[in-house]
């Protein structure tokens, strides 16, 4: 609900600054009496623009709906622990005015414990996760290092030469530039130079050491297929809040352009 507050105040934040920068003079200037009786016209004229919404007759209705919206994506994650008769009452009571049930003390502490108890629901499930993506990845990777063309080196990592390049291959020192394609094990695309249209150039020393024994493998004009295992990857971590899971195994389409000086 903290997330809702911010961004609710971040809108409010910029939906004042916009109204100031459009009708508003710098301090210490008045308005004339024209502005000032165009400013009322502007105002009379968006308060009767309110768009033609079925079952949302006037603007307070529609901005009404449009702030329950907001509030319903933002509790998206607890929907499951929320009681919406409950949530509106107390919306209603302190609206209006009113006393509260829970003192301001009491609504920390339930903050606190509820948020103690979310957060051990999100490591539990991610522990989970972790557990069915390594069992996942070393399955794949034992099958898939029976497969014809595909290599395994001693630190695990396989890969799989598409296509044969004949220039020189680059140190661990150097900068390249490549296109890719980063793919998840059940095809799921999380990253695509190539979909971008536009190669990337970074040195190797700042990525994964999966990339960086991968592509150390690589002659310039080379086109591999890595399976990197997540202890080459991004690990028991993965990215949090983003695409790839605790202990993924990633699939990745490399081409080595060249070798940046």
């Amino acid at each position: 609900m903290s997330r809702f507050v911010r961004s609710t105040a971040t809108a409010l934040v910029l939906g004042s600054l916009t109204l100031l920068a459009a009708g508003c003079k710098p301090e210490g200037e008045t308005a004339s009496t024209a502005e000032a009786a165009k400013t009322g016209e502007e105002a009379d004229a968006a308060e009767g623009s309110a768009l033609e919404i079925a079952g949302l007759e006037g603007e307070k209705a529609q901005v009404s709906y449009m702030i329950g919206m907001e509030m319903a994506k933002s509790l998206e994650p607890v929907k499951d622990e929320v009681d919406l008769d409950t949530l509106t009452k107390a919306m209603k009571t302190v609206i209006a005015g009113e006393k509260p049930l829970l003192t301001e003390e009491q609504a920390k502490q339930v903050g606190e414990t509820f948020g103690q108890k979310m957060q051990a629901k999100q490591i539990a499930d991610m522990m989970a996760k972790a557990k069915k993506n390594a069992e996942a990845g070393a399955a794949f990777l034992a099958e898939n290092a029976k497969k014809a063309g595909v290599e395994t080196t001693e630190s695990g990592l396989q890969y799989k030469v598409v296509t044969a390049g004949d220039g020189p291959r680059p140190s661990a020192e150097d900068t390249v530039k490549v296109h890719y394609k980063g793919t998840l094990l059940d095809g799921t695309s999380f990253d695509d130079s190539y979909e971008r249209g536009e190669p990337v150039t970074f040195p190797l020393s700042q990525v994964v050491p999966g990339w960086q024994e991968g592509i150390a493998l690589m002659p310039v004009g080379s086109k591999y297929t890595f399976w990197i295992p997540s202890k080459l990857g991004y690990g028991e971590r993965g990215t949090p809040g983003g695409p790839i899971g605790p202990n993924a195994t990633l699939v990745f389409e490399v081409e080595l352009l060249d070798i940046v000086e």
